[in-house]
This record gives C-alpha cells, structure tokens and sequence, in this order.
C-alpha cells in the first residue's frame, strides 16, 4: 500500500501518534490538534467570561458547527440536533413515538448493545414486539426480510445499526431505506461506528433520523454527538416524549408550542467547548475527505491478513463489505489480559463480549474477541508492529 501524501501531516496533526500505536479508534479515536485547541480555548473563555457569556460570545462559532455537521451527512443546519452520544441520539428518536401494546419495531440481529436494551425496554414496559430481520448469507441485515415484515401494519419502526460496535460488517442500511420509504414506515439509522468511516448523504440513506458520536471515527472529544432528523419528521411534528425549553415554547398554562427544525430533540444544557470541538472535528474529517475513508479501510484489510497468518487466531467479520473493524478470537488466551499486555507496549485495542452483541457473539461461538480498529492516520509498520506483538504474546506460556 502506497505511502499517501497526507500522511505525514495527518500524524503531525495527531499528538497522540507520538509514543503510541492507537488501534481503539472505534473505540475512541486520537484527537487532531484542532479538536483539542478547540475545546480547551473555549473553556478558557468561559472560566474568564462566565458560561453563559462564553456561550454568547461564541454564537457564530456555534452555528458553524451545526453548518459543518449538516455538510458532512448532505442535510441542513435545521436538521441537526446536538446532543451527549449516541444512545441519546437514537433514545431521542425513539421518544418521538407513542408506543402503543401490539406495535412493533424491526431491527437488526447485530443491533448495538444500547439499541437492543432499550428495545427490550420498550416491550417490558409498553408491550412493543421487537422484531429482528433475517441476516443475509454472508451477514448483515436482509433487505428482502425487512420488507416481509412490514407487510405487518402494525410496525411503527424500522432501526438499524449501520455498523456494529464487535464486528467489521457495514449494513446494508441503503436498501433498507428504500423499502421502508416504499412502506411509508419511518427508518432510523445508528451511524455511531460509521460517521468518519463511510460517506454519508441523507437523502441516498431515506432515514427519518440518523445518530452518530463525535468521539470515534470522527476523532470529536467524548461526550458529544448529534441527531439528524428529516424535513418529513419534522413535518409530521416529530418531538421526544420528554422536551424542554430548549425544544418548545411554554405558551399558556396547559399549553407549550414546538420550536421549528431539530433543536427540539435537544436539551437545554449544553457543554459548548464539546460542541466547538465536535465542530472542529467534522470540519476536518471533511477535509481529509475519501481518501482518509479509502486508507482506513485499506488498513484494516491489511490488518485482518496479517492478523490470519498468526497461529490460533481467527478473523471474525463478516459481511459482503467490511469496514475498519477488525475482530479476531484467539482459541482459548483472554482477550482482556491480550488488551492490558499489548497496552503495556504502548498498542491501544478493545475488547467487545458476548453482552456487546448476543446473537454475533452466539452464532459465531466466541464468548469474547480481541477488537483493533484502524484509521487513516495509522501506518503499514504499526500494523506489523502489532501483529508481531500479539503473536508474541499469545507465545507465553501464562497467556
């Protein structure tokens, strides 16, 4: 794999590249000086100025980011809510629906974690039938069984994780979206592992509600993500069970008016330094472009080739199109003391278990998988760096 010329700048701009090999970025990714300069000039303003001060001081700021993230997923700025994460993010979209016993929401077998809890939730609590889509043969959602399931009328929701947290695998979240448009039945995407990783545009994806976190491929500080909600929510006054001053106007004694665009789904409480660094974050990401998206791919390719050839290890993705993910099991070593013993040598990776994915976790038989997720700042050495690490490690004899 060639050498891209951005590389070197992109590892200057990326202190955390220093004294370490950073494979966590599904995880969290390294922050670019800018994201960091960002968050910390910010809170220097607001410990001199006040909070609120700060805040207005930084209202056009503010409104950039919200320009840039718009930019970034081919949407509005009216379409964007920021808030905490994406379980909020995908929370909020839920809230918008007035569950009743009997109606049901499909979803995917490779759910994120969060997701399939506060399904289950909404069944135990509200009599919500969770329904799950059948897996293609190579993995990853049929489009062809969603739309068997939404013969039944009774389905209010269509939710799927483009990518999931313990696996390689990119949904086919595209063809989903068009049979639920087909179907009139509102599609919300969890595009928290694929914003920063995947191209997004909105309009091609035909979701009512998208949500993503500033703190993985898109390299945002933690603590900070965003809610895209489409002009055709927005119209059927799609609103969170829950909303605040932030969202609505208080009109009379009984009576509260909704605010225009998706700044109903947030909360009055903001951390704006984070907003500013989530900012800074997508503007660069829109900066690197397709070639970074390319590169981390590209590594992670490489990365699951290198990662096959050690004894005892097996690549666990699946799907006919992979991201930059890469799971492995390693026949019988822990995956957690592999983490801790490679963070050691200064090599950053994850563990996901089987209560990070269930239904993966059993159908592939693994109880847990060693995670490294690559990006476009890392290098062909690191990756050989830490192939050669882990096949050290799973050498001891106290592995």
């Amino acid at each position: 794999m060639p050498t891209h010329p951005d590389l070197a700048r992109w590892r200057a701009d990326t202190p955390g590249c220093v004294d370490r090999i950073h494979l966590n970025n599904a995880g969290a990714a390294l922050q670019p000086t800018v994201v960091l300069d960002a968050v910390t000039t910010y809170l220097r303003h607001e410990a001199m100025l006040g909070g609120y001060e700060a805040a207005d001081a930084a209202a056009d700021q503010i409104a950039e980011c919200y320009a840039a993230i718009a930019t970034l997923v081919g949407a509005e700025p009216r379409n964007i809510a920021v808030v905490e994460n994406a379980t909020v993010a995908v929370a909020q979209g839920l809230a918008a629906f007035d569950f009743r016993p009997g109606d049901a929401i499909v979803t995917s077998r490779a759910d994120y974690v969060s997701n399939q809890l506060m399904y289950l939730s909404l069944a135990r609590r509200l009599g919500v039938d969770v329904r799950r889509a059948a897996d293609l043969p190579d993995g990853g959602i049929d489009p062809e069984s969603v739309r068997t399931l939404l013969d039944d009328r009774r389905v209010r929701l269509v939710a799927v994780s483009w990518v999931p947290t313990n696996s390689g695998l990119i949904q086919a979240v595209q063809a989903v979206g068009e049979v639920c448009e087909a179907a009139g039945v509102p599609f919300l995407i969890d595009a928290c592992q694929a914003v920063g990783q995947l191209p997004i545009a909105v309009h091609e994806l035909r979701c009512d509600f998208l949500a993503a976190t500033a703190r993985k491929f898109l390299r945002g500080p933690r603590g900070i993500g965003f809610l895209y909600v489409s002009d055709r929510a927005l119209a059927r006054g799609d609103h969170p069970l829950l909303v605040d001053m932030r969202g609505a106007e208080w009109t009379a004694v009984d009576g509260y008016r909704l605010f225009d665009g998706a700044r109903r789904f947030e909360n009055y409480e903001f951390s704006y330094a984070l907003i500013l660094g989530l900012g800074a974050a997508v503007q660069y990401s829109i900066g690197v472009g397709a070639a970074g998206r390319l590169r981390a791919a590209t590594l992670a390719a490489g990365l699951r080739e290198r990662l096959a050839t050690i004894p005892g290890v097996r690549v666990m993705d699946r799907g006919a199109q992979r991201g930059a993910i890469v799971t492995v099991a390693t026949n019988g070593a822990d995956p957690a003391r592999l983490k801790h013993a490679l963070r050691a040598r200064r090599i950053n990776t994850s563990v996901s278990t089987r209560d990070d994915g269930v239904i993966d976790m059993d159908a592939k038989g693994v109880t847990a998988v060693l995670r490294l997720s690559p990006h476009y700042y890392n290098t062909e050495d690191e990756l050989d760096t830490a192939a050669a690490a882990l096949r050290e490690e799973l050498l001891r004899p106290d592995r």
